[in-house]
């Protein structure tokens, strides 16, 4: 399967536009989760289990690889997702109303270094859309891999009102979601990742999980997971202050790490985004996870992401303290079914 993707599907794809191709796999994927019998049928072939499945943050995961945010944009696949052999799949970001993303270009490929440039800027259909969605297409009562959503602020909202759009896409996707995963550490909304910072972060993140509670408390439940994403881009120091607030205010795990700023050696590309993919961000979210875990002594949950292109580097993220791994870019490059591959894979390594 692997090699019939990379010598003839994957060539045809790169011969398109970025987002053409993008779109062209997202009509596919819609076509497969409308299609239960086949869905039955790639799961049956694509799903490799744990011995005793993985569990975390209050949920059983299959296996530990999952699909990254930024894939299904508006929670319309997640079947497909699961025929393919995940563990669990990220959708978003969503912002709670619709909203066009960055000017075209904002996508780029990038083969010789196994990688990707996006500056997409969330685009999405917003929060009701997903909740439609999900709810005819993978509702939570039914479906059997657990669904994370992965919110974040919209462009035109200014840094001090960015709580107002976090809590407006909990509230309307609570219903449907597994998890959330807060996100603050995009490069390609403006200001975003200021949010990490001190001056923003705690007040942020408190009024989120106040708010989880509040609802939980309303409708007789247990909260929501809350897991933070943050950049690979933040110096330990500033790691440290993102912990610290973490841990005081009880959150669920974090996901080491979104796409970075930073360009390595040798990458002549003057694209502004987010890279993603390849060997220089593959080593920096090792490092950050491995801080991660030696400075929580191992308490805070990791999802590990970021340069996942084969069974050894995704071993690699779990080496490094990381429970869950997440891919996007090694899934492009290496074809629908690298999920399973990389699922069996850290099977065996147990």
């Amino acid at each position: 399967m692997g090699f019939i993707y990379e010598n003839i599907v994957r060539p045809f794809l790169f011969k398109l536009d970025p987002e053409q191709a993008h779109h062209l796999g997202r009509n596919s994927l819609m076509t497969i989760s409308a299609l239960t019998p086949l869905c039955h049928l790639l799961r049956s072939y694509n799903l490799i289990k744990e011995n005793d499945s993985v569990k975390l943050f209050g949920l059983e995961f299959a296996n530990r690889v999952g699909l990254a945010a930024g894939m299904d944009k508006d929670g319309e696949f997640p079947r497909a997702i699961e025929s393919l052999g995940f563990g669990h799949a990220e959708v978003g970001t969503v912002t709670p109303v619709s909203q066009p993303g960055n000017p075209s270009p904002r996508l780029f490929r990038y083969p010789k270094h196994k990688a990707l440039i996006n500056r997409m800027g969330f685009n999405n259909n917003g929060a009701q859309a997903m909740l439609n969605s999900l709810s005819k297409n993978y509702d939570k009562a039914k479906r059997s891999m657990p669904v994370g959503v992965n919110i974040g602020k919209a462009k035109m909202t200014p840094l001090e009102e960015a709580a107002e759009d976090y809590v407006a896409s909990f509230h309307k996707l609570a219903v449907q979601a597994d998890y959330f995963a807060v996100n603050i550490s995009s490069p390609n909304t403006q200001g975003l990742r200021d949010l990490q910072g001190a001056s923003f972060l705690r007040e942020l993140l408190q009024i989120i999980s106040d708010e989880n509670l509040s609802y939980a408390k309303s409708i007789g439940h247990i909260p929501h997971p809350l897991i933070l994403k943050i950049a690979p881009d933040l110096s330990f120091e500033e790691i440290d202050e993102v912990l610290e607030v973490l841990l005081d205010l009880n959150y669920d795990g974090i996901i080491a790490t979104n796409t970075t700023v930073q360009r390595p050696e040798g990458f002549r590309s003057r694209e502004a985004g987010g890279l993603s993919g390849g060997s220089f961000l593959r080593q920096r979210s090792n490092d950050v996870i491995k801080y991660i875990y030696k400075s929580t002594d191992g308490k805070l949950p990791i999802i590990g992401a970021g340069g996942i292109d084969s069974v050894e580097s995704a071993c690699e993220k779990i080496d490094a303290g990381a429970s869950l791994v997440q891919i996007y870019t090694g899934w492009i490059y290496r074809g629908p079914f690298f999920a399973r591959e990389l699922a069996k894979g850290l099977k065996s390594q147990r």
